[in-house]
């Protein structure tokens, strides 16, 4: 292994570890590659990412970017090349380096590994490729380990580095084609989508040959993931639910990412700094984007065309069931479960355990509050066994307005701090 100088390296994280905290796509990925053979690291359902995992454990991850030089100009992007900002690059071995040690003294359980763009898009995915390649050949790590894939970069790559990867993202940054020409005219989205058919084709090829050979080799296991900026561009958030849909359907994503912008530099073309962060719209959308992948519900039914932005004084759910008055009270004791799902302040797990205990009992808003239920919502919405008092809001003119001044606190506007999903 090099010398490496270590006081030299400390300046390249500062830099580098500080550059990499807008992309926020590196949450849960529930991988599941084992330790075998004395290698070091499991990721093995854990959950890696960069605050909890599913059940609650706080886990970390080294987050860096290989260099915060870029031969591109995107207005919205710290390391822009036109921006006035402190530079550096790692070499390959010394990520290598900084992860084994940052692992051997248990500050990390994995590597969030993304890079600006130099020279070309091949010369910098080969290097965060080779990254992987050595933790996972020459170190025997079988820790976490996300790869962003480089606009650009050959199929070939893209094909190596899902082999030594957990997962892959490619992030489409602005989410409308409008948006991107204005802010990063060097881009497009069909250049950034590329690597996402390519990723997407070899995880199916993978996975059909696993089902006769068990011992073909794994391709991002934890598969792939996006990340768009909201509150750059003048993009609605129909758009955005509309193009998340879209890649679930189209590329099997796992997770779409949504980041406020954060207004930190200087450009007519972008929301000037000072411009409070969208956190609750960001927040909103997160919620979207649940009801989409566990709720059933389509992007068409979240946000309506003539009113293309997210209520940000109630969640979707609730929204969706103010403006659909018409599907409620839903009868908890005789409907589907797909209908109990969409009743405000019920989640799948409360579903899952009406659908199970209405066979041997009448439910009342009290066995709902038991099973966990947010019945300060539900009460509005459903049918149980007995009188219900609060169905009889249902047809107020101001229901909206009752409703909200009922879960005010629940709904209030938090600029600081984590937002709860619903």
């Amino acid at each position: 292994m090099a010398n490496i100088n270590y006081e030299r390296l400390q300046g390249k994280l500062n830099i580098l570890a500080d550059a990499a905290k807008y992309d926020v796509s590196c949450s849960s990925s529930a991988g599941t590659r084992k330790n075998q053979g004395g290698a070091l690291g499991d990721a093995s359902a854990t959950g890696i990412c960069h605050s909890y995992t599913e059940d609650g454990r706080c886990v970390s991850l080294l987050k860096i970017l290989l260099t915060n030089h870029c031969i591109y100009d995107c207005a919205y992007c710290t390391s822009r090349k036109s921006n006035d900002t402190p530079r550096a690059a790692f070499s390959v071995e010394e990520v290598v380096d900084l992860t084994m040690q940052f692992y051997r003294r248990n500050y990390i359980e994995g590597l969030f590994l993304s890079s600006g763009i130099f020279k070309s898009g091949d010369y910098t995915m080969e290097r965060l490729v080779e990254v992987a390649k050595l933790l996972r050949t020459r170190e025997r790590f079988n820790g976490y380990i996300h790869l962003k894939t480089i606009p650009g970069a050959s199929k070939e790559l893209l094909l190596e580095a899902g082999l030594y990867a957990d997962r892959l993202s490619v992030n489409i940054e602005i989410p409308t084609k409008s948006g991107l020409a204005l802010l990063a005219p060097e881009k497009s989205h069909d250049q950034l989508k590329a690597p996402m058919e390519t990723v997407k084709e070899e995880i199916i090829t993978i996975r059909e040959s696993r089902k006769t050979h068990k011992k073909a080799p794994k391709f991002t296991p934890a598969g792939q993931t996006s990340q768009m900026i909201v509150g750059a561009s003048n993009e609605t958030d129909l758009q955005v639910i509309q193009l998340s849909s879209h890649f679930y359907k189209t590329y099997d994503l796992k997770r779409v990412y949504y980041s406020g912008y954060v207004p930190m530099l200087s450009d007519n073309r972008l929301p000037a700094i000072g411009t409070p962060v969208p956190m609750v719209r960001e927040n909103r959308l997160y919620q979207a984007d649940w009801l989409m992948r566990f709720y059933g519900f389509g992007a068409h039914e979240i946000v309506e065309p003539e009113s293309p932005f997210l209520d940000l004084d109630c969640d979707p759910k609730l929204a969706w069931a103010i403006r659909h008055r018409e599907h409620f009270p839903v009868n908890i004791q005789t409907a589907t479960y797909e209908m109990i799902v969409r009743i405000p302040g019920i989640g799948t797990k409360t579903a899952k355990k009406i659908v199970k205990a209405r066979k041997f009992n009448q439910l009342t808003l009290y066995h709902l509050k038991k099973m966990g239920a947010a019945v300060n919502r539900a009460k509005y919405f459903i049918a149980t066994t007995g009188k219900n008092e609060h169905l009889a809001h249902l047809t107020r003119d101001n229901f909206r307005q009752y409703v909200l001044a009922q879960t005010q606190t629940k709904f209030s506007d938090q600029r600081t701090g984590q937002l709860a999903l619903f």
